[in-house]
């Protein structure tokens, strides 16, 4: 499969010395919404700025849909939507304005059924001839992927779109993008909301300190990771646990209440009826059991801490 964007040993270095990238390599394909996930100062909006053409990498190669980003500037940004972290919009100007004015800065021919079309999908139809400044900070954001809609872009850049805005907008938001999905727009996505990236991601990169740690699908990496615990509820709570159950490696939690049991889900014995019969060995009363499955983001964090 061609990938849309192609990124091969992208380095990053700025003049106080700070490396930002680290030899990144990467293949993003047409249609998928790939997440990236990483803690702050990853290097995750570096790595947006350099494909979408705002920042210049030190060394290596970044192509969009077979054009150099910095040879063919001009024709990688048309195919390109942004979303930035900042709201940086004319605050005298109106809604459909400058979501208008940002359609024709990219030479695209006036579309009115287009653009109410997307107004409407983020709730600002009704808010079109409002000036920005009027504006809360959450409708403000849905403005700006408005904008970044705005010229019917191939690839579409979300730089923490829902970064302190409501549950509302974020519910529009992957109903937005899953509709895109159908199109087959490209959307990359970077978010600190990581049920975001379970939720609507099909593939899923981990970047941390410059360097991707991991770059896998979603459903793959859930399988190949992820791990269950067993919460076992006691009668009486214990002070410490005994040596005879010590191969088991459970923790003590909810003052002496409840044991935690860790298990790989993919082994065919998980050892659970034999901890259970030790623990009637040792007369520990159970009160229940429950058991949880590990979310992307217990996953994200334990990748970050390796």
């Amino acid at each position: 499969m061609q990938p849309i964007i192609s990124i091969n040993s992208l380095y990053k270095k700025y003049p106080s010395g700070f490396e930002a990238l680290k030899n990144i390599s990467l293949d993003i394909y047409k249609g998928e919404i790939f997440a990236l996930l990483g803690p702050n100062g990853a290097g995750k909006t570096t790595l947006i700025s350099i494909i979408t053409g705002l920042s210049i990498p030190t060394s290596g190669c970044v192509k969009v849909n077979n054009y150099d980003v910095i040879k063919d500037s001009l024709k990688t940004r048309s195919i390109i939507g942004l979303v930035p972290q900042e709201v940086s919009i004319e605050p005298f100007e109106t809604v459909i304005g400058t979501v208008n004015f940002s359609r024709g800065l990219f030479g695209q021919p006036k579309n009115s059924p287009y653009i109410e079309n997307i107004l409407k999908q983020l709730s600002l139809w009704d808010k079109r001839n409002t000036k920005i400044i009027e504006l809360s900070g959450g409708m403000k954001r849905r403005v700006l992927i408005a904008k970044a809609l705005s010229h019917e872009p191939l690839i579409l850049f979300l730089d923490e779109p829902t970064a302190g805005v409501d549950v509302e907008l974020r519910k529009d938001m992957w109903t937005i993008i899953t509709n895109l999905k159908k199109k087959g727009v490209t959307i990359i996505l970077t978010t600190h909301y990581i049920e975001e990236a379970e939720k609507i991601a099909d593939r899923i990169g981990v970047i941390n300190n410059g360097k991707l740690l991991l770059i896998e699908e979603k459903q793959a990496l859930m399988k190949k990771m992820s791990k269950k615990t067993l919460s076992i509820f006691i009668n009486k709570p214990l002070n410490y646990i005994p040596n005879s159950l010590a191969k088991y490696e459970l923790k003590l939690q909810d003052d002496g209440n409840t044991l935690i049991y860790s298990y790989d889900i993919n082994n065919k014995r998980t050892g659970i009826t034999k901890l259970l019969n030790d623990l009637s060995k040792d007369k520990i009363i159970l009160k229940d059991i429950q058991t949880k499955q590990s979310s992307l983001e217990d996953i994200f964090v334990d990748i970050v801490k390796e």
